[in-house]
C-alpha cells in the first residue's frame, strides 16, 4: 500500500454510551469510516444524530463520567487515540488535530485577549517564544481574512468580530493534518457563511488539510463536501460521494432528509416537508433500524434486524435491508 492509500483516521467500532439516572443511553453505536489526507468529508444528521459526539470522543473532550468510550481502534498517524494517556492525547489534540466548535462565545475565555488565546497553542505545542508566538498568531489571524490583524490580537473575544474566523485560526496554528468543523456556520448570516466556506477551501487547498464538516445544512454539504456520512441514531445509515448521495440517495432516511430541503420552485415549493415523529432514545444499542419507527418503507425484518452496511456503487454503501430486495424476499417468503 502507498503512503498516499493510508488514511489518517481510521475509525473502527466505536460506541459512546452516557450513563444517566434511568440508565446508559447508547449515542453512538459501531462507528466506523476512514479519512484519507485532503480530504473533506461532510458530516449530517438531524440533532442527536450522534455527529458531535463522536468526533469529541475522538478527541477525549467528552467527561468520564458520564461519557463510557467503547471499541475502536480509532487509528492516526499510526497511534491509537483511544489508548493514549491524557498527556499524550493533548500533545495530539489541538497540534496534529484541530476542533472548531459551533459558538466560539463559549469556546473562548472571556476574559482573555483573542490573540493571547492565539498564541497559548502555539507556546504549548511549538515551543514559540512570546513574540515569535505574537508575529504567528498576527499571520494566522491575517491568513483567515482578518483585517489589521497584528491590532486585533489585543481584542477581547466580545470586542472582537469574526470570532469564528479566529477560532478557525487556533485550530490552524501548528499546521494540523486533521481539522473538525463542528457546524461552525449555522448562528451565521448567509453572507457571512459565504465567506467562511470560501475561506475553508482556500485553506484547504494552500495547506493539504482533512477536514470534518459537521452540518445540518445540505446546501453546504453540496458545495464543500467530497464525501458524505449520513448518521442517524448513533450510527451511519448512508456514506457516498456528494454527487451520488444527492442524484441517488439508498436509505429512506437520506431520501426524507433531502426532502425537507425547501425549495423555490417546482413541487416542492408549495410546502416545506417533514419527518415525521421523532428520533429515538436508544436505552440499548439497537437491535432493529433505528429509523424503522419513522420510515414509510418499513417492513417486518427492519423491525427485528439492525441492518449492517453494504456496498451499493463505488464508494457508496448504505444500512438498509431494503438494499438488497432479494434477502428482503427471501425473508418475507
Amino acid at each position: 500500500m502507498s503512503a498516499a492509500a493510508v488514511p489518517v483516521l481510521d475509525v473502527r467500532n466505536l460506541s459512546v454510551a452516557f450513563r444517566t439516572r434511568a440508565g446508559f443511553v447508547h449515542a453512538v453505536n459501531d462507528l466506523s469510516f476512514a479519512l484519507q489526507p485532503g480530504e473533506l468529508l461532510g458530516v449530517v444528521g438531524e440533532s442527536g444524530s450522534g455527529k458531535s459526539v463522536s468526533m469529541m470522543a475522538l478527541l477525549g473532550l467528552l467527561p468520564s463520567p458520564p461519557a463510557r468510550v467503547s471499541g475502536g481502534p480509532v487509528m492516526f498517524g499510526g497511534t491509537d487515540l483511544l489508548k493514549l494517556p491524557p498527556r499524550d492525547l493533548r500533545s495530539v489534540r489541538g497540534r496534529r488535530i484541530g476542533f472548531v466548535f459551533q459558538d466560539p462565545m463559549t469556546s473562548l475565555n472571556p476574559v482573555f485577549p483573542v490573540g493571547f488565546q492565539i498564541m497559548e497553542p502555539l507556546s504549548q505545542h511549538l515551543g514559540l517564544a512570546p513574540e515569535a508566538a505574537r508575529r504567528r498568531a498576527a499571520e494566522l489571524l491575517d491568513l483567515v481574512g482578518i483585517p489589521d490583524a497584528r491590532r486585533r490580537l489585543d481584542d477581547y473575544p466580545h470586542q472582537f468580530s469574526g470570532l469564528q474566523r479566529a477560532m478557525t485560526a487556533m485550530a490552524l496554528c501548528p499546521r494540523p493534518d486533521l481539522v473538525v468543523f463542528d457546524e461552525p456556520t449555522t448562528a451565521l448570516d448567509v453572507t457571512i457563511q459565504a465567506q467562511i466556506l470560501e475561506l475553508v477551501r482556500d485553506l484547504r487547498r494552500k495547506l493539504g488539510m482533512a477536514i470534518i464538516w459537521i452540518t445540518h445544512d445540505l446546501g453546504v454539504i453540496a458545495g464543500i463536501a467530497g464525501r458524505v456520512m449520513v448518521m442517524y441514531g448513533g450510527q451511519i445509515v448512508e456514506m457516498a460521494p456528494v454527487n451520488d448521495l444527492f442524484a441517488a440517495p439508498r436509505h429512506p432516511y437520506t431520501r426524507a432528509l433531502l426532502a425537507t430541503v425547501p425549495a423555490l420552485r417546482g413541487a416542492r415549493a408549495a410546502r416545506l416537508r417533514v419527518i415525521e415523529g421523532q428520533p429515538p432514545i436508544l436505552r440499548a444499542a439497537p437491535a432493529a433500524c433505528p429509523f424503522a419507527a419513522r420510515c414509510a418503507e418499513v417492513h417486518d425484518r427492519c423491525r427485528a434486524e439492525n441492518p449492517a452496511r453494504r456496498a451499493v456503487g463505488q464508494g457508496h454503501d448504505v444500512a438498509c435491508h431494503l438494499a438488497d430486495p432479494a434477502r428482503l424476499e427471501v425473508a418475507h417468503g
